[in-house]
């Protein structure tokens, strides 16, 4: 049994990594994205039971404790919590697994520290547990785990509270970037002359010294998201996504735990992925993202000359009823009404009649990567009919109509005309080319970046005011009302 157990707890372990990835690859389609949730979850079932059958295990208790605490938060505020403020709940609990890391990685540096400034002489840090002295790689992973986890958890609760509406989108000041390096080199300093005092022969490590570094790392992480606009709130998430997975990984290291280490790399892994993805659809670098004030600039500098031009609903059905080439552009704002449904029920109306309709989705349209495709799949919108920006993008100047619902910077022209925009060069949707361009909004505000959109203003261009929701409703009535 001595034997058998160790085994059947690795092999638990590598299925565990094989749930996760066949989970993670299924969750790549919208199609199988349900299953793979499945898969993956069933994955962490096997990793957590296989966990509590580690020799000598301590607290178990409290470990199950926590576990049904967290189900239970997690449970209910899953099925409360409205598909609009998924976005920041992906933030919360992303950061919440940051926090995690970063406390495993402190807990397990300040008892190794602890234990051998008890025992001069004997090792630079030992566990705890065994006084089995850390190697020098497993001593810097969890400085480095530390680090990023709590980067991760500081940063992820300020995106939070930014899509929350709990504090401004945008906070900057004089010399930001310049105290945000002096904090990172700070911290850097810190650890090597921390690390370098522990492997010193008979030198004790300040233990005070390890919690400022952990100190340090959360300042970071607060002030690296302040300056950052709610528009790219989707590449902030995904970065910290992969910072979580990295300290994960690192952490698992420290741990001699293989399921902490293959999980951590595989949510490390995807997230520094989605990040380049969407950083490039913001047309930002990753050095932008990670160290500059991006999307914290106010509105265009370009005035925009002309005025908005209302429709009536009927006006607009009858013009959709009549056309050939259809396209819908949805964003927040359809989700916020939650119109999704509305939508499809419209869409499907104009189809019956023949139109071909299509939905046109932006990399980074809503407040995360893929919350249009969630809301148009849970309106039951068919696969086929939903493209991305860049299959797209060369059919709208044949587009007879294009429908936008609650989108706004993703639309905006002024990404291609005007150098004075902060988002001057971000990829968008070319509805503006389209023949006629119907917008839906509930009045004449800006969008979440604050920024003026010039579509608004153009010549084919005509305003539906008014609830999302409601209004789509107004169209499915007035197109039933043209066939009369």
């Amino acid at each position: 049994m001595g034997t058998l157990l160790p085994g059947l707890i690795k092999a638990s372990y590598f299925l565990a990594a094989l749930l996760f990835i066949v989970g993670l690859k299924r969750m790549s389609s919208p199609r199988t994205a349900r299953t793979g949730i499945l898969w993956a979850g069933v994955g962490m079932l096997v990793a957590v039971a296989a966990t509590f059958m580690l020799p000598g295990l301590h607290n178990r208790a409290l470990m199950l404790t926590a576990i049904v605490l967290g189900t239970s938060a997690a449970w209910w505020s899953g099925r409360r919590v409205a598909m609009t403020a998924m976005p920041q709940m992906v933030a919360l609990y992303n950061g919440m697994g940051g926090g995690a890391a970063a406390a495993i990685g402190l807990a397990e540096l300040i008892a190794a520290a602890a234990w051998s400034n008890g025992h001069p002489g004997q090792c630079a840090f030992a566990a705890a547990s065994t006084a089995a002295c850390l190697a020098p790689s497993a001593t810097v992973l969890a400085y480095v785990g530390l680090f990023i986890g709590a980067v991760s958890f500081a940063g992820s609760l300020i995106a939070f509270a930014k899509l929350q509406g709990w504090m401004d989108r945008r906070f900057v000041f004089a010399g930001q970037r310049a105290l945000n390096g002096v904090i990172l080199l700070a911290a850097l300093a810190l650890g090597a002359w921390t690390l370098a005092t522990g492997f010193a022969a008979g030198a004790q490590v300040p233990l005070l010294a390890i919690v400022v570094f952990a100190v340090l790392a959360l300042l970071l992480g607060l002030l690296m998201t302040l300056p950052i606009g709610g528009a790219d709130m989707p590449v902030v998430i995904s970065l910290y996504n992969a910072f979580t997975g990295l300290a994960v990984a690192f952490e698992g290291y420290v741990l001699q735990n293989e399921a902490m280490i293959i999980a951590g790399m595989v949510v490390g892994a995807a997230g520094t992925l989605l990040t380049q993805l969407m950083a490039r659809a913001m047309n930002r670098s990753l050095g932008n993202v990670l160290f500059g004030s991006f999307g914290a600039a106010g509105g265009a500098a370009q005035t925009i000359a002309g005025a908005q031009k209302p429709i009536e609903a009927a006006d607009a059905a009858v013009m959709m009823a009549y056309a050939e080439r259809v396209a819908i552009v949805p964003g927040y704002g359809m989700a916020v009404a939650q119109a999704q449904h509305k939508v499809w029920e419209f869409a499907q109306a104009l189809i019956a009649r023949g139109v071909k309709v299509r939905f046109a989705i932006h990399p980074v349209a809503g407040r995360m990567p893929g919350h249009m495709n969630v809301l148009l799949a849970e309106a039951g919108v068919p696969y086929d009919l939903i493209a991305d920006m860049d299959d797209i993008n060369p059919e709208f100047p044949t587009t007879d109509v294009v429908l936008v619902i609650g989108a706004n910077d993703v639309v905006n022209p002024v990404a291609r005309t005007d150098p004075s925009s902060p988002i001057y060069g971000m990829p968008i949707l070319d509805v503006a080319s389209a023949k006629n361009v119907i917008v839906i909004k509930r009045g004449k505000g800006t969008g979440f970046a604050g920024i003026e959109n010039a579509l608004f203003y153009a010549d084919n261009a005509r305003m539906l005011y008014g609830d999302g929701q409601a209004a789509v409703a107004s169209l499915v009535a007035e197109l039933k009302a043209v066939d009369g």
